[in-house]
């Protein structure tokens, strides 16, 4: 229940938060910095991806720039349709995009679908950045976000850096990668992240986080739809919580 005080009793209220709030941002600042910390790997592997542009390599997808992100994007072969969540997420991809390559970064979601499929649902969405097929590649394979149904039936799969129930995955999943060029040109993988790892790219949630009545929701994206589909009866949301 809503409690009601007077001013006075609201900014004492406030101010105690205040200082939990900076609690806060001190240990994200302090996260991020680790985060930049870790070791990197290199990577080898000859991953081939579909663009619009053609066919290109993991070091193509950077577009000329040092820094890549690569949005792991749940659309699988087929797939009329690509993940509510997925979706709801990459719709604040656009307005990114002119900060990001300003600043030296690519951002690019990569599928398993093939081009068609991802140039189909990315028509309807209305989107602008960069998209780009895995198909025939271990890519989705190797960042542990596309699983076999032979692995689902053995009861877990490695997701987010831990063995997941299978009733609790599925054959696409979601998450985010980030890569640099090394100074001899060598991709480097510096970090991956998985599950809600990702939700802060999501400014609506963040957004929400301040409104009077926050998220408002009995499970997570419980409320989320496609933006084109707010008239119609909600999707079940397809990305895990964890």
């Amino acid at each position: 229940m809503t409690r009601i005080a007077s001013r006075d009793d609201w900014l004492t209220a406030r101010r105690a938060l205040l200082a939990r709030e900076k609690e806060h941002t001190r240990a994200r600042d302090a996260l991020a910095a680790e985060r930049l910390a870790l070791p990197r790997v290199r990577i080898d592997t000859p991953y081939r991806f579909e663009t619009r542009e053609g066919v290109t390599d993991l070091a193509g997808l950077f577009a000329g720039r040092s820094q890549l992100m690569v949005y792991h994007f749940m659309l699988g072969p087929g797939w009329e349709a690509g993940c509510t969540g997925c979706s709801f997420l990459a719709d604040h991809f656009d307005a990114m995009l002119p900060h990001l390559e300003a600043h030296d970064v690519t951002l690019t979601a990569v599928s398993s679908a093939p081009l068609a499929g991802i140039e189909a649902y990315r028509a309807r969405m209305g989107w602008r950045f960069p998209w780009a097929s895995s198909a025939g590649s271990s890519f989705n394979r190797d960042f542990h976000v596309s699983f076999t149904e032979a692995e689902l039936a053995s009861g877990a799969v490695d997701y987010n850096f831990r063995a997941t129930p299978a009733e609790n995955a599925a054959r696409e999943l979601p998450g985010i990668s980030a890569f640099e060029r090394g100074p001899d040109g060598a991709v480097l993988h510096s970090y991956s992240s998985y599950a809600r790892g990702p939700e802060e790219l999501i400014g609506t949630y963040m957004m929400l986080d301040l409104a009077p009545k926050g998220r408002n929701e009995a499970n997570i994206m419980d409320w989320v739809r496609r933006h084109d589909e707010y008239e119609t009866a909600p999707a079940a949301a397809c990305c895990h919580g964890g």
